[in-house]
């Protein structure tokens, strides 16, 4: 229904509107050189990723939804490559989900970086960072902090970071909690780049499991997920997949109306 336009926080970037949300469309290679390119010249940028969830949240929260549009916001998951097929008539170039963009993204990299790490509980922060270390052994990766802190601790965390100024932080306190943060209180002065990383660190604990490959493949791991945690997941995945079709159904009718008019 529309072409791809640069619009949002990168103007010369190939982005396609999902719910009033620019998102990257590239393939693995480009995002990798756009935001290795980013941090190498010290370009501040904050990174977030969209997947039906999020989608959901942004429609319920405007404050999310608004914040959205600083961010550089990249694909993730069937949702919003068949939300791209409905409005653009074709799927996302690739699905760049943060579970494996980020340790691609770290690989790819082969100079020194500083790494820091924001979130989620202590042990599993900590667990995460050690297998990073392991698995990119170039970055100097350290813990700054789990996400279990309130604005009694904040102000010390932020000078924390401040010293260290990583190149990478990843930010792990789930949606919209970590974008907020990130928007709020995070600047040029504690990194070069942002990342809100959802569940990243519990698969690098190995708290949570990745689905098998062959799952993965047919794009079905949010139904592997939620047969791991079906108490935790049910409301996202049964009832959040249906409501962001409805919510796609009606974008896609309220642009026909405008288009029409």
């Amino acid at each position: 229904m529309s072409g791809e336009k640069g619009v949002g926080v990168m103007n010369d970037v190939p982005q396609r509107d999902i719910l009033g949300i620019p998102v990257v469309a590239l393939q693995w290679q480009a995002a990798l050189e756009l935001v290795a390119a980013r941090i190498h010249t010290n370009h501040f940028t904050k990174i977030a990723w969209l997947n039906a969830h999020c989608a959901n949240v942004s429609q319920a929260d405007s404050d999310y939804r608004q914040i959205l549009n600083d961010f550089l916001i990249l694909p993730d998951g069937i949702g919003v490559d068949i939300a791209s097929r409905v409005l653009h008539g074709r799927s996302f170039p690739d699905n760049l989900n943060g579970t494996d963009f980020v340790p691609a993204l770290l690989r790819f990299i082969e100079e020194p970086l500083r790494v820091g790490l924001l979130g989620a509980k202590s042990e599993e922060v900590a667990r995460a960072c050690e297998n990073f270390k392991k698995q990119t052994p170039q970055h100097d990766i350290q813990v700054i902090s789990d996400g279990f802190f309130d604005g009694t601790n904040e102000q010390a965390i932020l000078e924390k970071l401040a010293q260290f100024r990583p190149h990478i932080l990843l930010v792990a306190m789930g949606v919209p909690r970590q974008e907020l943060f990130i928007a709020q209180a995070i600047t040029d002065a504690h990194c070069v780049a942002a990342f809100a990383v959802g569940a990243l660190f519990d698969f690098q604990a190995g708290t949570a499991k990745r689905a098998p490959s062959w799952m993965r493949q047919l794009r079905m791991e949010w139904l592997y997920r939620l047969i791991q945690e079906p108490q935790r997941l049910w409301r996202r995945y049964l009832v959040g997949n249906p409501l962001f079709l409805w919510h796609l159904l009606k974008y896609r009718l309220r642009l026909k109306g405008n288009n029409n008019g």
